[in-house]
């Protein structure tokens, strides 16, 4: 059999695991776009589903691929990057989604596939293999995501409570739970276009190193086509233990507070997405709710459980990029 021939089939293995990495991300992350409106009851968690992963599946109408650029040829060489790297990558990132998914801890799906990339890829070539400014830049996401989102949340919860002094709570109440469907609607675009496009980024670096994409960086059609509706299938089937914490854990959100929340959280994953930065929509929407229960009162955050989360933050790309390098060592074994 040709080497052509013993390509294609692993060629094609290694396109589904990381549609099956899209499709976890999804299912790994769907409280991030739907624990505050659950959260606030507006919407039913099975319609609240469908709702994002609607807007999910549409985000690549909306955004530039920027990001898909940057976890293609931004994070590690790409002369080094081949299927044994990449098939070490996914390992480490699902593997670290599905053991912190399986425990209900809302860690970062995008870290866990930047930590993945450079485990393996390090495996692989050392640290020289490594583009430090696009990772630098990946890196400062993890402090300033939350922290623009958080900042932008307690703003929008002033200037709301500001505006609306001399309304009723009932009326406030009614209004901002029909608002709640647009901010929910763009954190679920921001989602979908800050996110699948990691999983686009892989398979088009993927294609490159097997010579059946040249010139310059793009991702084809059906590769953009293909990690959306991965993304909003997992997504339509949920997260719950996620939400869970998301939703009522940290504080107790009302729907003023939920649309706050997403709001700020969707302009942050916007800014990112056209700069380019692959954040993590976790942080993202973990910051606003934290900056939305600050501006009550810092007492109604739950900070204990604020702090675990971080933990989880902070082990996630050291966690995943040494399950990859693992996977990477095993993997050779074989090839």
């Amino acid at each position: 059999m040709s080497e052509a021939a013993l390509a294609l089939p692993l060629l094609y293995g290694l396109v589904a695991v990381a549609l099956l990495f899209d499709f976890l991300n999804g299912l790994h992350d769907a409280a991030n776009s739907i624990a505050t409106i659950v959260s606030t009851r507006v919407l039913r968690p099975q319609f609240a589903v469908v709702w994002a992963a609607f807007f999910n599946f549409i985000a690549f109408a909306f955004f530039g691929l920027h990001v898909a650029q940057t976890i293609g040829t931004g994070i590690v060489d790409t002369a080094i990057m081949d299927p044994t790297v990449i098939f070490g990558a996914l390992g480490g990132a699902i593997a670290w989604n599905v053991i912190t998914w399986g425990l209900g801890i809302p860690s970062s799906s995008s870290h866990a596939l930047v930590g993945g990339i450079v485990g393996a890829g390090t495996a692989k070539a050392g640290f020289s293999a490594i583009v430090w400014s696009g990772l630098g830049k990946t890196l400062a996401a993890i402090v300033l995501s939350p922290a623009l989102g958080l900042v932008l949340a307690l703003v929008l919860v002033l200037l709301v409570s500001w505006l609306f002094a001399r309304t009723t709570p009932f009326v406030v109440d009614n209004s901002f739970r029909w608002l709640q469907f647009v901010s929910a609607s763009f954190y679920s675009l921001g989602h979908g276009g800050n996110d699948a496009q990691k999983t686009m980024g892989i398979i088009a670096v993927l294609l490159y190193s097997q010579g059946l994409l040249d010139g310059a960086f793009h991702v084809p059609l059906w590769v953009v086509l293909s990690c959306q509706a991965a993304m909003a299938l997992g997504t339509l089937l949920g997260g719950w233990r996620i939400v869970h914490t998301m939703g009522s854990k940290i504080t107790r959100l009302t729907p003023v507070q939920g649309f706050c929340a997403e709001t700020g959280g969707a302009i942050t994953l916007f800014l990112a997405t056209y700069m380019g930065v692959p954040v993590s929509t976790t942080h993202t929407i973990t910051g606003a709710i934290v900056g939305v229960g600050a501006a009550r009162r810092t007492s109604a955050v739950r900070w204990g459980v604020a702090g675990n989360i971080v933990i989880a933050w902070i082990l996630t790309i050291p966690a995943s990029a040494a399950i990859a390098a693992l996977t990477y060592a095993v993997a050779r074994l074989f090839s």
